[in-house]
């Protein structure tokens, strides 16, 4: 067990593990109000709630460093994941639910258990990849389209069902996610670019069919409108994100102080999730934001030195994979918030609210560091 724990990254468990237990004491304050007038609960409610995730979460993490990483090579290992993954997707279109006003029906409730199966497919999809690519590199038919064949499907598959939930914010991040560890193979750009010209056409269909089926739904437009100007609709689709531009406002450099935040008293709704950036900059300003990413940021950068570092090929197809989950969701959340891009629900990684997204990303830092480990004996063997 000494031996074990020698190469253990501590850097990286004690990030992950701060930035919970900070997104922790963030949900406790914003989520307070929240808690209280729209769930009719006590105020702790959504604080002893992710407590437990928390506690969960920390179980998996476990579970993730443990398992050493090419056991997900195996045969087997690689048919539970993709057949788990699509009796969850298929599941959520007969027998989901749609909390709250998401409008999408994009979450499972068993047992009293509510989970949202496309964060398990991020993990899924992340491994699989990894693997399908190492495999085609180890048999020298990485630059073959025809063997992309299987991965096109079930990708195609992935992308149909989270659209029929719908869930945009979703395939935005699969598609970023896919797309980075592709590029981190060793796959060449002359294949690339063929798969990209053979894939136009299918887009291109896929568009057009969304329209037409009606893709472009009024909240849709609205969050679009409220994209490029929400002062135009000031009182609807715009309100969350001049709301959130009042509270990074009011925090300034310093911030208004833990607790004291105005805007969460019912002028940002739900601010404990994907809006809870808003809060740290105005309880805690500049100075609280820059600690929540320069968390995330080390994260990131760590998951891609280990995959540089690493010589095997699915090392570091999977170490780039989680690091590019936590750094796509982080761009798209802050994306959203700061009105880069238009708002689509995504959480902030170990910090919003949310079980099913900080369990699997536990999980996910579990493999990470699993690798990390690995990295630290090939390299002490060279």
């Amino acid at each position: 067990m000494k031996k074990y724990f020698k190469e253990f990254d501590y850097p990286l468990f004690i990030t992950y593990f701060l930035l919970s237990v900070f997104g922790l004491v963030m949900i406790y304050s914003a989520g307070m109000m929240s808690a209280v007038n729209r769930n009719q609960g006590e105020p702790e409610l959504f604080y002893k709630k992710q407590l437990l995730n928390v506690s969960i979460g920390l179980i998996f993490f476990a579970v993730g460093v443990t398992i050493p990483y090419k056991k997900y090579a195996k045969k087997r290992a690689m048919q539970l994941l993709i057949g788990s993954t699509a009796v969850l997707l298929i599941a959520v279109h007969f027998i989901g639910v749609s909390p709250g006003n998401s409008g999408a029906q994009s979450w499972l409730d068993l047992w009293k258990v509510r989970f949202q199966p496309s964060e398990y497919a991020k993990l899924t999809t992340i491994i699989c990849l990894s693997v399908f690519l190492a495999n085609l590199d180890k048999r020298g038919t990485i630059d073959s389209i025809k063997s992309y064949k299987p991965f096109i499907f079930l990708f195609a598959a992935l992308i149909f069902s989270l659209y029929l939930e719908p869930d945009m914010g979703a395939i935005l991040l699969f598609g970023t996610i896919v797309l980075i560890i592709i590029l981190s193979s060793n796959i060449s750009m002359k294949t690339i670019s063929k798969g990209l010209i053979l894939l136009t056409p299918f887009i291109i269909i896929g568009v057009i069919v969304a329209i037409s089926k009606g893709l472009l739904t009024e909240k849709r437009l609205g969050r679009l409108s409220a994209f490029t100007n929400p002062f135009e609709d000031a009182e609807n689709f715009g309100l969350q994100i001049i709301n959130g531009y009042y509270a990074i406002g009011l925090g300034g450099v310093q911030g208004a102080g833990l607790g004291q935040s105005v805007m969460k008293l019912g002028y940002i709704p739900e601010p404990h999730t994907d809006f809870i950036l808003a809060i740290i900059s105005e309880e805690l300003g500049a100075v609280g934001v820059l600690i929540v990413l320069g968390g995330l940021g080390f994260i990131v950068l760590r998951a891609f030195v280990i995959g540089i570092r690493s010589r095997d090929p699915l090392a570091r197809l999977m170490a780039i994979g989680i690091g590019s989950w936590i750094g796509v969701q982080t761009f798209v959340n802050i994306g959203g918030l700061s009105g880069l891009i238009p708002l689509t629900g995504v959480t902030l990684p170990f910090i919003s609210y949310g079980g099913t997204s900080l369990v699997f990303l536990s999980f996910a830092m579990g493999l990470l560091i699993n690798i990390s480990m690995f990295v630290k004996k090939e390299r002490k063997t060279i």
